[in-house]
């Protein structure tokens, strides 16, 4: 992990280290005590406390019987390795090429009922094409050198999107996705990709099971600018993709925060016959 996390993880970090010490306290325990316990440096549950260094499972368990709160163990083991599963580096989750990593996000697709979906960039990937997929990827392995696996990477993310698309139409998942204009602007493939890509997104937009906004140009961002794209999945857990990682959030307090950022973005977009109007300029930008 970069010296240098997401400030959501050095806070998830933090706040585990605050549970630790209010175990220790309970206990009785003075930090000092508690590390010749068990045979540590006295700084070591310092570090713990202050979210400096991560307890291993093995240091949790010890934790628990010295501070006589065994029944905790496995609560503790799982809240540690939920935070050291927030941050992934996409060099650590793409080793293997681009295929793999397409493939590993349909489960959470598939119990989500409610998505809300911000994106500042690009088109997400409900409301894709092919080619425009095909552009993407191209760009990921050339910008992250991975394995060159882009048609067999292509072949998955098509397929998934099939699958995607099919959670679009069927049951009752319900898909509110906002997009900064700038999405209908930036080039990718090319014209001719790009042309398809929107009339695609102009199709989608009449689907029952999709709310498509539009924040354009002109909105006043006095109270909100662009910020990274998310998607969040139901009340349970927001993807963020950052330049270096994939950051996964599930902190209750830091869900409801990108609740309320998607809740203030979707009222600066227009919607519509409004949000065709700003479709259909981007398509014409294209002759």
């Amino acid at each position: 992990m970069p010296s240098q996390t997401p400030s959501s993880i050095q806070q998830a970090k933090s706040a585990f280290g605050r549970h630790l010490r209010e175990i220790r306290l309970d206990a009785g325990l003075s930090a000092r005590t508690l590390a010749a316990m068990a045979g540590w440096h006295e700084s070591k549950c310092s570090r713990f406390e202050n979210g400096v260094r991560t307890p291993t499972e093995q240091d949790l368990r010890d934790w628990a019987l010295h501070c006589r709160v065994p029944h905790l163990v496995e609560e503790l083991i799982a809240t540690a390795r939920g935070i050291d599963g927030m941050y992934v580096e996409w060099r650590r989750m793409e080793r293997s090429g681009l295929k793999q990593a397409q493939e590993s996000v349909l489960p959470l697709w598939e119990r989500t009922q409610r998505f809300r979906i911000y994106s500042p960039w690009l088109v997400p990937g409900p409301v894709q094409t092919g080619p425009y997929i095909k552009a993407l990827l191209t760009s990921i392995r050339d910008r992250r050198q991975l394995v060159d696996d882009v048609e067999a990477a292509v072949r998955v993310r098509v397929r998934v999107r099939v699958q995607k698309q099919n959670i679009v139409h069927r049951g009752n998942h319900r898909f509110a996705i906002v997009l900064e204009e700038g999405v209908l602007r930036c080039r990718i493939g090319g014209p001719e990709v790009m042309a398809g890509q929107l009339e695609h997104l102009l199709a989608s937009a009449s689907l029952a099971s999709i709310s498509l906004g539009i924040v354009p140009f002109g909105a006043d961002r006095s109270g909100l600018w662009p910020v990274e794209g998310f998607f969040l999945f139901d009340d349970i857990q927001a993807n963020v993709e950052l330049v270096s990682a994939h950051l996964t959030v599930t902190q209750p307090h830091e869900l409801a925060l990108y609740a309320d950022t998607f809740s203030t973005l979707s009222g600066l977009a227009v919607y519509g016959s409004s949000a065709q109007t700003l479709i259909k300029a981007a398509i014409n930008s294209l002759k």
